[in-house]
């Protein structure tokens, strides 16, 4: 095999890569609605795709460059996936159910600083209470730890979160706004 077909392909690989990693984030900035930040993200990333198409098509009868492109098409994807879970961008609502002691948990949040909304709910087999905490998403596995710590047996639910407009939410760093 020759070095050169090796190197282009790996090349395609590696412009892929990065231009997928950089489409899975931007995806992630356009749902949480930050338009600039994903225009200029759209922008880097169409001048990558660009040059992998062009590099590819150049010889697309070689399954290396083929192989290449698809590969970091894979790649790139896991690769966003990654970055995005690692900046950890926005927030998330945490509801908790507890049967038992979920006063005592909430009270327990409240004091770890979380801004923490609770309130008396029926469930199938009787009253439970309802906690709602809403933190930024990479607060959310010391959140989560603290409930399995101190309630094991709460059911716990997280959704994304689009936009926080006001509030108390000192986990954030401020309140409201």
């Amino acid at each position: 095999m020759d070095w050169q077909v090796l190197g282009n392909a790996l090349l395609i690989f590696a412009l892929r890569v990065t231009d997928v990693s950089i489409a899975t984030v931007r995806t992630i900035l356009i749902i949480r609605g930050k338009r600039g930040a994903s225009a200029a993200l759209g922008f880097v990333q169409a001048t990558i795709f660009v040059l992998a198409v062009g590099r590819a098509v150049q010889d697309i009868g070689n399954l290396w460059n083929v192989l290449g492109y698809a590969g970091g098409f894979a790649v790139g994807t896991l690769v966003g996936m990654w970055i995005e879970e690692k900046l950890a961008l926005g927030y998330v609502h945490v509801r908790v159910f507890a049967r038992k002691r979920g006063r005592e948990l909430a009270s327990l949040l409240r004091d770890a600083g979380y801004g923490v909304t609770e309130t008396l709910s029926e469930g199938l087999e009787g009253y439970v209470d309802t906690i709602d905490i809403l933190v930024q998403r990479k607060v959310l596995p010391q959140l989560l730890a603290q409930i399995r710590e101190h309630n094991p047996a709460a059911m716990v639910t997280v959704e994304e979160t689009r936009s926080v407009y006001r509030g108390y939410m000192p986990r954030l760093g401020r309140n409201g706004g």
